[in-house]
């Protein structure tokens, strides 16, 4: 009986140790003196390659603000709109500072922080071409990156559109400005840079999609990490470092923005 009662007694320990040790993101974070963070490099302002194929932009530099408060070592790794939320399901990073918008499909995956940056997604084009809305796309092509909300927002707005989906954003630009397709489905952030590279191609503003805001998304189930973020993003708003921010990579001032 005494044997038994002893089996029983470490089982149970055992069971509560097992779930009160669960995994804490945020103090793993700490403990190690690292933080992975996923970045984009396709998307120039927020995340892009310089001549000297230095990752820089907005999401990029404010990485690093993330890395420098919480006192650790920051590892960048890049990704595009498909595989951001695959990246933090398997563990292959903590942190997805990329553009990222919240959608009620997307919070069943992922924990999102109160935005950062303001965005709309919305439909460019030439201004010859007689757009205004989605039912009016017709036959034409639209380019957009598979995965975006732009992507899955324009099929639902228009289940018959045509619509190009390509692997990244860099591709979704390249289709558009080569030709491939007649429209550009994006950020509205992206493309003042992509006119100004490209003088010779159009960016009409056609119709916008929906109101998008950026924020980061953490692992489901993180709420320490989450909780650090948002306290990150709060505190930098009242500081102006988001402003400057906002100044500095996309030449607006930062607007109010609403909080989750």
């Amino acid at each position: 009986m005494k044997r038994i009662l002893a089996g029983l007694l470490a089982l149970s320990i055992a069971a509560f140790t097992g779930a009160g040790a669960k995994a804490d993101a945020f103090e793993d974070i700490l403990k190690k003196g690292v933080v992975r963070i996923a970045v984009p490099l396709d998307v120039p302002p927020m995340g892009s390659q310089n001549e000297k194929r230095e990752a820089e932009g907005f999401d990029v530099e404010l990485a690093g603000m993330v890395a420098k408060a919480l006192g650790v070592k920051l590892e960048l790794q890049q990704v595009t709109g498909a595989n951001r939320i695959p990246f933090l399901i398997t563990n292959k990073v903590d942190i997805v500072i990329s553009a990222l918008g919240l959608t009620p499909e997307r919070a069943k995956q992922i924990m999102f922080t109160s935005p950062y940056a303001d965005s709309q997604l919305a439909v460019f084009g030439p201004k010859a071409l007689a757009v205004t809305s989605a039912d009016q796309l017709g036959s034409y092509k639209v380019a957009a990156a598979k995965g975006t909300t732009q992507e899955t927002a324009l099929s639902v707005m228009n289940p018959k559109a045509q619509i190009m989906r390509t692997e990244d954003d860099a591709t979704a630009a390249a289709a558009y400005l080569s030709g491939q397709a007649e429209l550009l489905a994006t950020n509205n952030l992206v493309t003042p840079d992509l006119a100004k590279r490209n003088p010779g191609k159009e960016f009409e503003l056609k119709f916008t999609i929906r109101r998008s805001p950026a924020h980061m998304g953490v692992r489901m189930g993180e709420h320490n990490l989450v909780r650090w973020l948002d306290e990150f993003i709060f505190f930098n708003m009242m500081n102006g470092e988001i402003d400057r921010l906002h100044q500095k990579w996309l030449n607006m001032k930062l607007q109010p923005l609403p909080s989750l």
